[in-house]
């Protein structure tokens, strides 16, 4: 039986960022929660997740991994025609948020317990943006 050393997950929509924490002091305790858009777009990446981890026959694994996010994001339809066919052709680059390293936490963070044991495996990363004219996430996890 062959194993499967790669997984390629498509995550349909617009890029979401991992927000920054909510604090309550609910019961006189501190307490850290992630913001619901957060909360709800890791959802939505751990339901695509487990399907395509079903479908591909990836094995839930603790070796160490190189992670490769790449998010395509919306053409601004404010833009001109030659933005977007610059866009389209990488000529054009989101360089405006999500930030990068937000993107790769909150895709990371919802993968962890389902794809792998701990994002602390992570020992190898690569992040991009893109646009498109189909914006979404592609995230390809590589046993090394």
């Amino acid at each position: 039986m062959e194993i499967l050393t790669e997984l390629l997950i498509t995550i349909p929509g617009e890029p979401c960022a991992q927000g920054r924490p909510r604090f309550s002091t609910a019961g006189g305790f501190v307490k850290a929660y992630d913001p619901a858009k957060s909360r709800n777009y890791k959802a939505y990446v751990k339901l695509i997740a487990q399907e395509e981890i079903k479908n591909q026959g990836w094995k839930y694994t603790e070796l160490p991994l190189a992670v490769t996010i790449t998010a395509y994001m919306s053409i601004p339809t404010s833009k001109s025609k030659k933005f977007k066919q610059a866009a389209i052709l990488g000529g054009e680059r989101p360089a405006k948020k999500p930030d990068t390293d937000n993107i790769f936490k909150c895709i990371t963070d919802a993968l962890s317990g389902i794809a792998y044991k701990d994002d602390k495996q992570i020992v190898a990363a690569t992040v991009n943006k893109w646009y498109a004219e189909v914006p979404r996430v592609e995230a390809l996890i590589r046993i090394i």
